[in-house]
């Protein structure tokens, strides 16, 4: 009987740690012999061919382990890379509002900074549209000033021009920097808050040589503009709400923000911050937040256009209905049936309340125009909302909020200046 001993398994033949050249043995053995007592030409004795055995059966242990540790490594850095992508993505593109009353509960926010999420294209493409905002402003000032031959009046409106210049010029230079790849992300912080404070500076100036035409315009012909995405900048409304079984509110409103043109009003009561909201929040469609009960809205008005957006509402039920420039676009039902309006809150406009009369985030801010903002506390007629929002002499202000400069407080940089819409219309 010939036995073939193949000592060195092929599949490890050389890959052995610290094992030489090896060999295959071939030897004969009688049938009744010890197999194990045999010897190989020119190898040595049996004792030999165990230690030989047992090294390989060592070096097969070996790269087993080794196996094994480089698997721990491989999920150790899966892992890591995980993570590295979810905070990539948190950074660049905030996880989804959800509904009802975890609206709030996924995603943590800083509400003390002063700076959006939005990708550096994004904030680059908001500048540019409030550096042409305030430019649309000042060409209104010279028109005034055709009119008012003030020397001070012209003197400021051309060294707000040549700051206006200045910022276009630092906007196109980021915008070349990101297009040639030079953008450095360190300094986004650092260049976006210098570049905000000096918008809001200017938005102060101009807002200040405005004051010069409010007593040719009456109390209600003013807009609310918040040309940037802040935890800084509302206005709050001076009056509180009564309690209510119904009510409308109605709006003019202009924006073009993407993706979502935020919180164009919120009311909250102590212990519910989404008494009242109005919000359309990243991708989602617009929607009407009662006592955290949630409707979505037909609006599309995310153009850069002036709009006119009513809904109202009756506790029966909960019946609502909205209007988008005079037409029904909606209606639904069961939205907080038999839950009332709850008083003494605070109506806020341009941000969304975590807490009672703060906890703003940036993410959730209004950016836009808004104007005309009026409330009821019953429903309004399809009749009464045409007039409106055809800028009917005919229209009613509201008997809960009305309209007017002395009922608003402006904060963070937030501005007031002439209301056009109308005339536009008329």
């Amino acid at each position: 009987l010939l036995l073939l001993l193949l000592l060195p398994l092929l599949g490890l033949r050389g890959r052995g740690q610290g094992f030489g050249q090896t060999r295959f043995i071939c030897t004969s053995v009688p049938l009744d012999g010890d197999m194990c007592a045999a010897t190989a030409p020119g190898t040595g004795s049996a004792e030999e061919l165990k230690s030989t055995v047992l090294q390989l059966r060592e070096t097969v242990l070996q790269q087993k382990e080794t196996i094994m540790n480089q698997k721990d490594t491989i999920r150790e850095l899966t892992a890591k890379l995980g993570r590295c992508e979810s905070q990539s993505v948190l950074e660049t593109s905030p996880a989804e509002k959800g509904g009802g009353a975890g609206r709030k509960g996924g995603f943590s926010k800083n509400t003390m900074g002063d700076l959006s999420r939005s990708p550096a294209a994004e904030t680059l493409s908001q500048l540019g549209q409030t550096l042409q905002s305030l430019k649309t402003r000042l060409e209104n000032l010279e028109q005034f000033s055709r009119m008012n031959s003030s020397s001070q009046t012209n003197n400021l409106k051309d060294i707000l021009q040549n700051k206006i210049d200045d910022l276009e010029r630092q906007v196109l230079s980021r915008v070349n920097s990101l297009e040639e790849g030079k953008f450095n992300p360190k300094n986004e912080s650092e260049e976006r808050g210098k570049i905000e404070s000096t918008l809001t500076s200017l938005h102060q100036r101009i807002s200040d040589l405005e004051k010069g035409q409010k007593d040719n315009r009456p109390p209600d012909r003013f807009q609310l503009t918040f040309p940037l995405r802040t935890n800084y900048m509302y206005a709050k409304v001076k009056k509180s709400l009564p309690e209510m079984y119904a009510f409308s509110v109605c709006m003019w409103i202009k924006s073009s923000a993407s993706p979502g043109m935020g919180t164009p009003f919120s009311y909250a009561v102590p212990g519910q911050a989404n008494e009242l909201v109005l919000i359309e929040w990243g991708n989602n469609p617009m929607e009407i937040l009662i006592n955290d009960k949630v409707a979505k809205l037909p609006f599309v008005i995310n153009d850069g256009k002036w709009h006119h957006i009513c809904v109202t509402w009756t506790t029966r039920d909960g019946v609502w209905e909205a209007y988008q420039d005079g037409t029904q676009t909606g209606n639904g039902e069961n939205l907080a049936p038999y839950h009332p309006i709850k008083p003494q809150g605070v109506l806020v406009l341009g941000q969304e309340q975590d807490t009672l009369g703060g906890g703003f985030d940036a993410t959730q801010a209004f950016v836009g125009e808004l104007a005309h903002f009026n409330m009821w506390d019953r429903k309004l007629s399809p009749g009464e909302v045409y007039s409106l929002a055809t800028c009917s002499s005919k229209a009613l202000s509201g008997n809960v909020i009305a309209w007017a400069e002395a009922n608003i407080d402006i904060y963070g940089g937030a501005t007031k200046w002439t209301f056009e819409a109308c005339r536009q219309l008329n």
